[in-house]
């Protein structure tokens, strides 16, 4: 069939054209925004989940509701390596501006625009923190120069100036695991603070499955101050969906047993759905698709994600890293017990418990259980098979 038409473009949080099986907690979070706005109380949302099921996507379909809605909207993404005031402050300084620009702004955001001053000379002890600020700080309103007293501060003023204008402050973060967790607990601390005092701010974060441990680490307040919702892989009806509904809005069809070998083959994962969709269409000389399309696909997108997906992971590894997902992907999908792990690599599992430690830092494990390691990437386990024994 005709590439031009092709309705799937799997790229690094780019939205599907169908974004299926999400219906129901897009609703439930926007339930708790309309509460916050209206000074109710609601937990903060964290959505966490393995890569390729469709978090950073499924966060940007929230913010997108949200700003659609009039709230202020604070779009952030934590990388490894930059502390959460660096990325943070030029965030809310955009929005606060857009709040200043606002008919009849009033001294709550003027308020807000001082804490932030003062939140910036945290660069003498946050190095990567560079960012101007064209308002006169306020003596004593975050600038003590300890990050959980001046984002506390900070966030209060925010939530002041947003409840001044009638909206609701709402901070969307992804990749949330990268978080130190000193700076983890400063903002769970931040927004305690907020709920306590009923003010309108409140977060949508998108993280790794440790994440969950992260933040009770942080905080052990933090299983009740948020809501934590596991985003999986797709059922068959939503895969169906995802896949069906784009090629029968381009005038084709494709047959309900080429679905469920997609299904069956990607095990659901948002991502790899729309690759095997992409090249099942691709392949296709007319319609509908097939099953023999979707088996004939299988290479170019095993290839495909092998290059753009899984390779780039697997490339950020050191020797001793690749040594130890090896040893891993050799005693099956997993979880895997770390003495199991050490075994298979003929060392000690206190020599490998800094590699452990440092795979989990880089985002490739996590433990969903005491002495478990699991990938957080799903099917890494085949590819690192495919590739690194043949």
């Amino acid at each position: 069939m005709d590439p031009r038409r092709n309705p799937f473009a799997p790229g690094a949080g780019t939205p599907p054209p169908e974004l299926a099986g999400r219906d129901a907690l897009r609703e439930r979070v926007a339930v708790t925004l309309d509460r916050i706005r209206a000074g109710r109380a609601a937990q903060s949302v964290i959505l966490y989940g393995l890569r390729g099921v469709g978090k950073t996507v499924l966060l940007a379909a929230m913010r997108r509701d949200a700003e659609a809605h009039g709230l202020t909207v604070i779009s952030i993404e934590a990388p490894e390596g930059r502390s959460l005031p660096a990325v943070l402050a030029p965030a809310l300084r955009a929005a606060l501006l857009r709040l200043d620009r606002l008919k009849g702004a009033g001294d709550k955001v003027s308020r807000a625009l001082a804490a932030l001053a003062g939140f910036v000379k945290l660069k003498a002890t946050y190095g990567d923190l560079a960012i101007a600020i064209e308002h006169d700080s306020e003596p004593g309103l975050a600038d003590s120069g300890d990050l959980e007293a001046d984002l506390t501060d900070l966030v209060r003023a925010l939530g002041e100036a947003a409840a001044e204008r009638g909206t609701a402050a709402v901070l969307f973060v992804d990749e949330l695991q990268y978080v130190p967790e000193e700076q983890l607990a400063a903002l769970i601390v931040a927004l305690h603070a907020a709920s306590q005092n009923q003010l309108p701010v409140t977060l949508i974060g998108a993280g790794l499955p440790q994440l969950l441990g992260q933040m009770g680490r942080a905080k052990s307040y933090a299983e009740r101050l948020f809501a934590f919702e596991m985003i999986g892989a797709l059922d068959l009806a939503a895969a169906d969906a995802a896949l069906r509904h784009p090629i029968e809005q381009q005038g084709e069809r494709i047959q309900p047993a080429a679905v469920a070998a997609i299904h069956a083959a990607t095990e659901g994962y948002a991502y790899f759905l729309q690759e095997w969709g992409k090249q099942s269409w691709d392949v296709a000389e007319h319609s509908p698709i097939t099953i023999a399309d979707v088996e004939t696909a299988q290479t170019s997108a095993l290839a495909q994600l092998d290059q753009s997906f899984f390779r780039v992971r697997l490339d950020r590894l050191s020797p001793s890293e690749k040594r130890y997902v090896l040893a891993m992907a050799q005693l099956g999908p997993g979880p895997q017990r770390s003495g199991e792990i050490a075994q298979a690599m003929g060392v000690k599992v206190t020599t490998v418990a800094p590699i452990r430690s440092s795979l989990i830092t880089k985002g490739m494990v996590y433990s969903p259980g005491h002495g478990d390691t699991a990938f957080t990437v799903p099917m890494f386990d085949a590819y690192i098979r495919r590739t690194m024994i043949g």
